[in-house]
């Protein structure tokens, strides 16, 4: 099987970065010129803005930044919080918690709202704790909580944060691309992605969108922003006055659009939902529990750890086999494995590759399984 992908490497299965494909490698090597002085490539930025913004069903302004999805995070909390700002922090899982702590950097007066870890968001009750105190500037919400498999509701939540006059900051880092997003019907304020998840592109760039009333809040603010790198109103008029805040990454967004467009000529949403539901099929057919209890996520299957093996084992034996996994993180440190299926991951020899490798590892340390783990996810995906 590895040599019918043509590897001589490691086959990363983990939930980001992914494997980037040959033809959006290929567009990094184009001829460089000068961003700021060459007006076409204002043009070409403006292009694949446009693609970006149609992946995401928004007419909102979009941005890309120079650096990894945490930057767009970092970038948000900078541009729009002041000292004292009362924000809302929706979390129900490790990245979800994370986000208080941005706020928290620039001075926020921050409130945590806590789901359950195992589950999406209980809209219904978040609508309840917002009857009582809905006095927030902001609310921050993770659409796909990448170390728990799971998928927030963001299209109810959205919403529900409009209505109560509230801006919404999503970090849609893992599943923008992968998870049908709607971004101005679903009244999101702030969007925020990553090149090196569903898209497959180099890691390096950070995506977002921001609406009229976000960009308001950013303009009317009392107190400078602080920094410049994280301040999204370096980026004001920059197509109209020809002018970038700083030199931008020629080749990273080169092969972004390469990337978008592989996205854009397929269902890529769809492929996702496919490779998603056969994964966690064949684990729970196999004998295996899932981490999350609903709200599952297309991008990424968390599995709890069965007896008799520990996560270094598994770990180690399947990249002796030419496989990386994920694991557990934080408070699931030990306790979970995750299969990422997000971009070009969403490739069945890749996955029957790393299922067979399973089988093995597994039945090697003595884990009793009900079926093949690689039989359970061909027959799944081919029905």
């Amino acid at each position: 099987m590895i040599n019918k992908l043509k590897r001589n490497k490691l086959l990363v299965m983990t939930p980001g970065p992914t494997e980037v494909h040959e033809d959006v490698l290929k567009a990094m090597d184009a001829d460089a010129t000068n961003p700021d002085l060459d007006l076409d490539f204002y043009e070409k930025y403006m292009a694949v803005l446009n693609k970006f913004k149609k992946i995401i069903k928004t007419n909102n302004t979009a941005y890309i930044l120079c650096g990894e999805g945490i930057l767009g995070l970092e970038a948000a909390c900078s541009s729009l919080i002041e000292q004292g700002d009362r924000i809302l922090c929706i979390a129900n899982g490790i990245f979800g918690e994370g986000f208080a702590d941005f706020a928290k950097m620039f001075g926020a007066d921050v409130v945590v709202y806590r789901g359950n870890s195992k589950t999406g968001i209980d809209v219904i009750d978040l609508e309840k704790f917002l009857e009582n105190d809905s006095n927030f500037k902001l609310a921050t919400v993770v659409h796909c909580e990448t170390p728990s498999g799971i998928t927030n509701p963001i299209k109810e939540i959205c919403k529900l944060l409009s209505q109560k006059r509230i801006i919404s900051i999503v970090d849609a880092v893992s599943s923008m691309g992968g998870e049908d997003i709607e971004t101005d019907a679903w009244n999101i304020d702030i969007l925020l992605g990553g090149s090196q998840k569903c898209f497959s592109a180099p890691v390096g760039l950070a995506p977002l969108c921001i609406s009229r009333n976000a960009l308001d809040i950013i303009e009317n603010r009392k107190t400078p922003i602080i920094g410049y790198y994280s301040n999204l109103k370096v980026w004001e008029n920059w197509y109209k006055d020809k002018w970038f805040p700083y030199t931008q990454p020629i080749h990273n967004i080169m092969a972004f659009d390469v990337a978008l467009d592989r996205c854009l000529h397929k269902d890529f949403i769809s492929i996702h939902k496919k490779y998603a539901e056969a994964v966690r099929k064949a684990f729970i057919n196999s004998g295996f529990d899932l981490f999350p209890k609903s709200h599952f996520s297309n991008t990424v299957t968390a599995i709890n750890l069965p007896a008799g093996i520990k996560f270094k084992t598994l770990f180690d034996e399947l990249k002796e086999k030419g496989v990386l996994i994920g694991g557990g993180i934080g408070v699931l440190k030990d306790l979970i494995f995750r299969i990422g299926h997000m971009g070009e991951n969403c490739n069945f020899e890749k996955m029957m590759f790393l299922f067979k490798a399973m089988d093995e590892v597994f039945s090697k340390n003595g884990v009793i399984l009900k079926s093949s783990i690689a039989k359970e996810f061909e027959s799944e995906f081919s029905s």
